[in-house]
């Protein structure tokens, strides 16, 4: 049912309602985020000659290996902690839109028909009358509360505030779930590759234990040199199954990063050698903070508390309310319209609360003591993010070196055993010295594998320090 209210005081009382909503809500005390300088000048471990090479949305591509592409597709589609996060987003805009109302009028339409039955008693009898008796309204009402101090302002603030830390949260589980991608088939693929070498060491083992069988058949060799052999061969063995479960394993967690079952997930075979370390350099440290999003996730949460403490304030003060209420009244439908039957009122309330027991007042210092913690939690995430980076640096720096210490020492090992082997053959040299020449090889080709898979995390954790491919919306 469409009403209209012709009367000009409850016409001008709906305007002052929406007059008094805009500048009475800019009164009352404001919420500012705090803003911290910690932040150095420049990175201790960082080349001052390398320009800022910040990483690309899909940095991941850098590495060269298109099965790692496919993966991070399939967890961007799949991921478990991705679906959560962003379902906390849309909660979190939910929530903005519940705490907004309280800036707005609440307008609500009461129609309805109400008939009732007394009974009367007569003069002349004893017995009564019943008389009946219907009653129409249709009633348009609104009120408001006039945000005089700030309180519902600063409450929508707070939730803005929260609303933006959900969505830096999420940006924080994108790159850990980037990295954990990363690392976790790096990890596959290095576990594959020592596989191999392990087995490659093994057929090297069988062949100088051929070798020896032959001596001792012909009394070059003894019993003791077969043993000390078979124990070489048997300890390469052994360490096979270890690094086979390593690789199924891996290939699970990639199952589950990507939101599938173990089953429905393969993993295609690499080569871990091709794999190339994308370069990356960061820039200024102010311009760092401005990219991770931990960082500006905790800026939010402080600022949301500053707002609490803001509103809690505002608690203390008197509350300002407006109720209107008009429209029409009759005891007969075909008359509800006519002007005769229209009524309206319009209540302005003031309510100061006197006594609680001091909850009021309890909850501004509860706000204050919460916003006092998430400013050191601001810091501590801005100190975090500067020494992540610097770990990262020198990890890089560091494990790249060793890749290249540990290839120089794989080829001399190679060459060693290789010579070793010859005069093994040829009878020159004693066990003991192709043992020791043999152990230097098998633990040389290990470690270059190991050496090349922590060059490789550094570099993910590298990407991650410097705030991934995410950006600021």
């Amino acid at each position: 049912m469409a009403l209209r209210i012709k009367d000009r005081r409850a016409t001008r009382a709906l305007l002052l309602l929406g007059v008094l909503a805009g500048p009475l809500a800019a009164c009352g005390p404001r919420a500012e985020p705090v803003v911290s300088g910690l932040e150095p000048g420049a990175f201790r471990n960082a080349d001052p000659a390398a320009e800022a090479r910040w990483p690309d949305p899909d940095w991941w591509r850098g590495f060269n290996a298109p099965e790692l592409d496919r993966l991070m597709q399939a967890a961007m589609a799949g991921n478990f902690d991705l679906a959560a996060a962003a379902a906390r987003v849309r909660q979190a805009d939910a929530q903005l839109r519940i705490a907004g109302a309280a800036l707005l009028p609440n307008v609500g339409l009461d129609a309805g028909a109400t008939q009732s039955r007394s009974t009367a008693l007569g003069t002349s009898s004893s017995f009564g009358r019943n008389r009946n008796a219907t009653r129409y309204d249709a009633t348009l009402s609104a009120s408001y509360e006039l945000d005089f101090w700030g309180r519902n302002r600063n409450l929508r603030e707070a939730v803005i505030q929260d609303a933006r830390a959900r969505r830096f949260d999420q940006g924080t589980v994108l790159l850990t779930t980037e990295a954990s991608i990363a690392n976790t088939y790096f990890e596959v693929l290095a576990a594959r590759e020592e596989l191999r070498a392990q087995e490659e060491n093994l057929a090297a083992a069988r062949r100088i234990l051929s070798v020896i069988r032959s001596q001792v058949n012909f009394g070059t060799a003894t019993g003791l040199d077969l043993a000390q052999q078979e124990t070489v061969v048997a300890q390469q063995q052994a360490a096979i199954p270890a690094l086979r479960q390593t690789a199924e394993q891996g290939v699970n967690a990639l199952a589950v990063l990507t939101g599938r079952p173990p089953a429905a997930l393969t993993v295609a075979t690499g080569r871990f050698d091709g794999l190339r370390v994308p370069a990356a350099a960061p820039g200024q440290p102010g311009d760092l903070l401005a990219r991770r999003p931990d960082v500006l996730a905790a800026e939010a949460s402080l600022a949301a508390a500053n707002a609490d403490v803001a509103a809690a304030r505002a608690a203390l003060l008197p509350t300002v309310s407006l109720s209107l209420s008009g429209g029409f009244q009759s005891a007969a439908l075909g008359t509800l319209l006519r002007p005769e039957s229209q009524f309206f009122s319009l209540v302005g309330g003031l309510a100061q609360t006197i006594f609680d027991g001091g909850a009021l007042r309890g909850q501004v210092s509860l706000s204050r003591a919460q916003a006092e913690e998430l400013l050191v939690e601001y810091r501590r995430a801005i100190v975090q993010a500067l020494s992540d980076t610097e770990d990262a640096l020198v990890a890089l720096r560091e494990s790249t070196e060793g890749e290249t210490l540990r290839a120089e020492a794989l080829a001399r090992a190679s060459r060693a055993y290789d010579i070793a082997e010859a005069q093994l053959r040829a009878g020159t040299i004693n066990v003991i010295t192709l043992l020791n020449t043999q152990q230097t090889l098998f633990s040389a080709r290990v470690s270059l594998v190991q050496a090349r898979l922590a060059r490789l995390q550094a570099a993910v954790a590298l990407f991650r320090a410097l705030g991934g491919g995410w950006q600021s919306t």
